[in-house]
């Protein structure tokens, strides 16, 4: 016979090991963001084409992560509005910045801006939650975005098609590095409000 009176099972808590696959899986964010940008705004040539093709990229890429980002996820809703809002203004600022070329020292510094721009708008949506420590995101994911067209560029993906985002290669390195965030949202649930 059954205890009416037990407390029902908790479902097991996700484990950081799962929480890190799930978050790897999100890189492919980043080349279908890309892609479809570029069938929507063409190359990133002009400030129309970043604007459109990095708030392309951003909503897809806002969208897969937060599936990455499970159950601990800010809300949704928000979260691809500012990755959207974020690479939109980022990538304007950053090609413009560069003057829309694609050496690896232009690509650098436009992702270092476009990932800041990004850090910006998720930040904001991830400080009830982290509190100050969110104010590391921006400097933090800029950094990053940098690495990614670095190793984008070095392994020999065309960058001169001037794409809104760093290939396959460079993402999957972003995704890794930035795999601190899910993991630190997994560990904060609960003792902030």
């Amino acid at each position: 016979m059954h205890d009416l009176t037990a407390a029902p099972p908790v479902p097991p808590a996700t484990t950081a090991p799962r929480t890190a696959a799930r978050w790897m899986l999100t890189f492919v964010g980043f080349p279908i963001g890309g892609l479809t940008a570029s069938w929507v705004a063409g190359p990133v040539d002009s400030a129309g084409a970043a604007l459109l093709g990095g708030a392309v990229t951003g909503a897809i890429l806002g969208a897969v992560q937060v599936w990455g980002l499970g159950r601990r996820r800010p809300p949704a809703a928000l979260w691809i509005l500012a990755t959207a809002i974020g690479l939109a203004i980022g990538l304007a600022l950053g090609a413009a910045a560069v003057d829309y070329r694609t050496s690896l020292s232009a690509l650098a510094l436009q992702g270092a801006v476009s990932g800041a721009a990004v850090g910006i708008g998720q930040a904001l949506v991830i400080r009830a939650r982290l509190g100050r420590l969110a104010l590391a995101w921006p400097p933090v994911l800029g950094l990053i975005w940098a690495l990614g067209w670095a190793v984008t560029t070095a392994v020999g993906v065309d960058v001169d098609e001037q794409f809104t985002v760093f290939g396959s290669s460079g993402a999957v390195v972003v995704t890794a590095l930035t795999l601190i965030l899910p993991l630190t949202l997994h560990r904060t649930e609960g003792t902030t409000s």
